[in-house]
């Protein structure tokens, strides 16, 4: 059985993620809380990528690159589905190889469980 990943649309959904857990590395930031009203059939999470980032085709390849780590991390460990996710990119992710954003991204959401 797959995980989808569904994306946050509500402005209130964002500030209260906010204000939840929070943790940081060298090419994004994650944050996360339980949120009411959810379901835990899905993965809610949202990726940001600021315009100081670069072109939309830049920010764009970041997205997906975060997504398809997502759905390894979904399909390999137990990921906690009761929280909802934000996780806010750097400008070091640009440089950065797949396979170190990766097991960057592996560590942090092993950390939070």
């Amino acid at each position: 059985m797959s995980t989808k990943l569904l994306s946050l649309s509500k402005n209130e959904d964002f500030k209260s993620i906010l204000a939840g857990g929070k943790i940081s590395n060298k090419y994004l930031t994650i944050f996360f809380k339980r949120l009411s009203g959810k379901s835990n059939k899905y993965l809610n999470i949202s990726f940001v990528t600021q315009k100081k980032l670069g072109n939309a085709v830049r920010r764009n390849k970041i997205k997906r690159r975060l997504r398809n780590i997502m759905n390894q991390i979904l399909k390999i460990s137990k990921l906690n589905l009761n929280y909802s996710y934000l996780i806010i990119t750097k400008k070091n992710i640009i440089s950065a190889s797949f396979s170190d954003i990766k097991e960057v991204i592996f560590k942090d959401f092993k950390k939070i469980k």
